[in-house]
């Protein structure tokens, strides 16, 4: 039962008392208890009027209770002529208005933040208390999907995705309802590293060229005098004389191959793109390397569709042939090279080792390698001519095993 409820009972059964003890009372007295019972009804009525007038403030209160709790902040209630009422809704009113442009500016704040996260190159990834992804903005989703509780709150660290994009994540925490919640920034850095390392080793490169150049010049003047005082030289002495001097010009022309082949890296021209048949292409490099490959029980798969590509052929040539050489050694002996071409991507897969964790990181900095004499700039020129023809690219390992190269056509 209300309050009000219990109040109107109490006054009808106070006056229904009171009425029938007058009666009692003035039983004999007609015109008086006529008179007593009409002031009862008078009575009975005021104090319904009093009741209403008293409860009327506490509907207001409820109903504009309840529309605060709907959140609907749009209706304001009109003054009724009574200063005690009319102050009451002269609060209600200026407080609804306050909510209502408080929504409507963090409504706005919303938007404006939402239209900034969605429109950021940076990756934006929320998470929800246990460490799942509840949220993320088109970059993220582009970047995704990434392993991101191992870094720690508050630290950023380096991330290679796909074998090729470096990322930079960066994890910080808000409180939601008392607990906290992480969100992380992908930052994507491929490019930023790519050139700063370029620019370094092609710097190290000339310097290392221009030093290599001027002391094999004087050198190989030296042997070239040398072998003019030949004939000098004691008969029992000449052919050794002759073989040192032989063997130290052909490891002068090793020592100008090799620094010939660093230079290639800062030597490689624009591409020139022509529409390009790649399956012949694909066809003529497997065949190359077939009886290399054999002899090492290798077998080549070819599953290539007829797709014509704006590439510069010769460079494209380098790539193929790089990633092959560099699959046939991973398997080294006993395995498969599959190649599929398909309008919108060439792969090849092999049956090798896979990418180890540790090299992941490192597979296209320059000079990084994991071979006894290799010299870390296959896939570097790889990454160098595949940028160059804005071809995106990646190096996974495969689902049971292997290593799997995907140019983006």
């Amino acid at each position: 039962m209300t309050l009000r409820a219990k109040i109107v009972l109490y006054i009808v059964a106070l006056h229904l008392v009171l009425g029938g003890a007058a009666v009692f009372v003035l039983l004999e007295r007609r015109m008086l208890l006529f008179a007593v019972e009409a002031l009862f009804a008078i009575s009975i009525v005021i104090s319904w009027r009093l009741v209403h007038a008293l409860f009327v403030p506490l509907d207001l209160i409820r109903t504009g209770a309840d529309l605060i709790n709907e959140r609907e902040f749009t209706t304001r209630f009109t003054t009724v002529g009574q200063p005690e009422m009319d102050a009451l809704i002269g609060v209600y009113n200026a407080m609804i208005d306050r909510l209502r442009d408080e929504r409507l500016a963090a409504e706005e704040q919303s938007q404006l933040l939402g239209k900034i996260v969605e429109a950021s190159p940076s990756g934006i990834v929320i998470c929800d208390f246990d460490g799942a992804v509840v949220q993320m903005n088109p970059a993220a989703a582009r970047m995704m999907p990434i392993e991101l509780m191992s870094v720690p709150v508050g630290e950023s660290r380096l991330v290679t995705h796909r074998g090729t994009r470096r990322l930079k994540v960066s994890r910080a925490e808000f409180r939601d309802r008392g607990f906290p919640k992480s969100f992380f920034i992908l930052e994507e850095l491929t490019e930023e590293l790519r050139l700063s390392e370029k620019a370094a080793y092609e710097k190290l490169i000339r310097m290392m060229s221009h030093e290599v150049n001027n002391s094999v010049g004087a050198v190989r003047s030296l042997l070239e005098s040398s072998l003019r005082y030949a004939a000098d030289i004691r008969v029992d002495d000449r052919d050794d004389f002759l073989n040192a001097l032989t063997l130290a010009s052909a490891r002068i022309d090793a020592l100008n191959r090799f620094m010939a082949s660093f230079a290639d890296v800062v030597r490689i021209p624009p591409p020139h793109r022509t529409p390009t048949p790649l399956r012949p292409l694909v066809t003529s490099l497997a065949s190359l390397l077939r009886a290399e490959l054999r002899g090492r029980r290798i077998t080549v798969d070819l599953d290539l569709a007829d797709v014509t590509a704006e590439v510069d052929a010769h460079q494209f040539e380098q790539v193929v042939l790089n990633v092959l050489r560099n699959a046939a050694e991973s398997i080294g002996t006993d395995g498969t090279i599959a190649i599929a071409l398909r309008p919108d991507a060439l792969t090849i897969a092999d049956t090798g080792a896979g990418i180890a964790d540790a090299a992941r990181a490192e597979l296209f900095t320059p000079f990084f390698t994991t071979k006894r004499d290799g010299r870390g700039l296959g896939l570097t020129i790889v990454q160098e001519i595949l940028t160059n023809h804005a071809l995106p690219f990646s190096l996974e390992n495969r689902e049971g095993g292997g290593a799997e190269f995907r140019i983006g056509l």
